[in-house]
């Protein structure tokens, strides 16, 4: 969004110079909360070192670490090794998932393409790929995932383990293309499932927290390789949320960013095409952030004034459009760390939340500058998805790493369980067993699968003990 950012940056930098106009308060408010946060120790009282996760809101000092080659390494860890026994794909998850005092391992040894079809497009590959490495290995052997998530510096295991997205018109989540898949156990095994070999552990594992085995690969159903158009054009929010039904038809991937305080969105449309290859340019993402930053330091307490300057500007920018390979454009670099919350609602109720969240965020949180993610999924099958049987849309909410984001759960939580909202499994979120069990047809066939894979519970950490534990 490159020209969206240099005009956040125009209206930063006019922010800023009528800033100058500002009592000497603002100034040193803007400086507090631009402080780092404070700085977890390095190590503990027994010499263990830290673990932390991308945006710092999860950490813990392992007493053991590991990085398996094989799944025979990977069983002798999973029964042998300290518990609880935890693998981490890229830390990206804001939930924790991960921390664990016992044993964390790691499946980077244990990556890339096994074989493939070139008659099905199925390739099987191992849980530990990343999803961005992934992408021109497919493109070698002419395929491409069906679809792909905002961020795909996950690994495999990790994405489906957390029902991690994209965005798009009949288009399931990452597990969705999973038709097949290992999964190492704590009692010592190696189960191959599918739909019809251990269909229960596939149906209850295939977006598993990492709490009934560790999956050592998966089989994925990909598609031929295809050029699309992506589409970035800026709009009214109020005309974006009434053209949402239309937008959704209309293109295969579609999604927009609220952009609070300035009453326009960002939408962003991927459609196959067959027009030559226009590379996108240098990621400037984060200068719209930092000019949409900027103008809230500055207009904090003026949204008026906030909304008029970025109303003015962001009315004259063009819409921007790029062509290239699917695995190229549909992932984005996010360099700049956030925290999140998310979930998924009947996508009937979709707008009706994220008109209800705008209005909060403007009430109640005139400190909030991050956009806000609204995205839809297919309906799937897999028990703990949280698409199990509908189709969904999303809607996201950001706070910067440096600044509070209590707000998720008193002021935007609250109106995701009103409309029906499941969360996201990586995403940060109140929610405990109890909860989980009203909004999971299947939660309690998925409990016994996970009890008898893990009777002793050599692989719940306390934030998993608290999801299938508690209550």
């Amino acid at each position: 969004m490159s020209k969206l950012s240099r005009r956040a940056v125009v209206v930063g930098g006019t922010a800023l110079g009528a800033g100058a106009i500002a009592a000497g308060g603002l100034a040193t408010r803007n400086v507090l909360r631009n402080r780092e946060p404070p700085a977890i120790a390095a190590q503990d009282g027994q010499g263990h070192l830290l673990w932390s996760n991308w945006s710092g809101s999860a950490h813990s000092y392992p007493a053991a670490r590991a990085a398996p080659q094989s799944e025979e390494e990977l069983l002798s860890i999973l029964t042998r090794s300290p518990a609880p026994v935890r693998a981490v794909g890229s830390g990206h998850s804001f939930t924790s998932l991960v921390p664990t005092e016992g044993t964390l391992l790691t499946l980077d040894r244990m990556a890339g393409v096994v074989s493939h079809d070139p008659v099905t497009n199925r390739a099987t590959v191992r849980a530990g790929t990343r999803l961005v490495d992934l992408g021109p290995a497919l493109a070698a052997i002419g395929q491409e995932m069906i679809n792909l998530p905002d961020i795909n510096k996950q690994s495999v295991a990790g994405a489906i383990a957390t029902g991690t997205h994209g965005t798009g018109r009949g288009i399931q989540a990452i597990h969705g293309s999973v038709v097949a898949m290992r999964i190492a156990t704590p009692g010592g095994e190696v189960i191959d499932c599918d739909a019809g070999n251990r269909p229960e552990v596939y149906n209850a594992a295939r977006v598993g927290l990492g709490a009934f085995g560790v999956v050592t690969q998966v089989t994925l159903q990909n598609q031929p390789l295809h050029r699309v158009a992506k589409r970035v054009e800026v709009r009214p929010t109020g005309e974006v949320t009434e053209a949402w039904p239309e937008l959704r038809a209309q293109h295969r991937n579609v999604e927009f960013y609220v952009l609070p305080f300035t009453g326009y969105s960002a939408v962003i449309t991927t459609d196959v095409t067959d027009k030559p290859v226009k590379p996108r340019g240098p990621d400037a993402d984060v200068d719209t952030l930092m000019g949409l930053k900027k103008l809230r330091d500055w207009f904090e307490f003026a949204p008026g004034l906030r909304r008029k300057l970025a109303g003015e500007e962001m009315a004259k920018i063009p819409p921007e459009e790029m062509v290239d390979e699917g695995w190229k454009l549909l992932s984005n670099e996010r360099p700049v760390r956030f925290n999140e919350t998310e979930y998924h609602l009947p996508i009937e109720n979709q707008v009706a939340a994220l008109r209800e969240v705008i209005a909060a965020i403007e009430t109640h949180r005139k400190d909030v500058f991050f956009p806000i993610e609204v995205r839809v999924i297919a309906a799937d099958d897999a028990w703990l998805s949280p698409f199990y049987g509908r189709e969904s849309g999303s809607i996201a909410v950001h706070a910067y790493y440096k600044e509070d984001y209590q707000f998720f759960f008193t002021l935007i939580e609250p109106i995701f369980r009103r409309h029906g909202g499941r969360p996201h499994w990586g995403k940060l979120n109140t929610l405990k067993a109890r909860d989980f069990a009203q909004i999971y047809p299947r939660w309690k066939e998925a409990g016994e699968v996970r009890r008898a894979l893990d009777p002793q519970g050599r692989l719940l950490n306390p934030y998993l003990k608290g999801i299938f534990l508690d209550g």
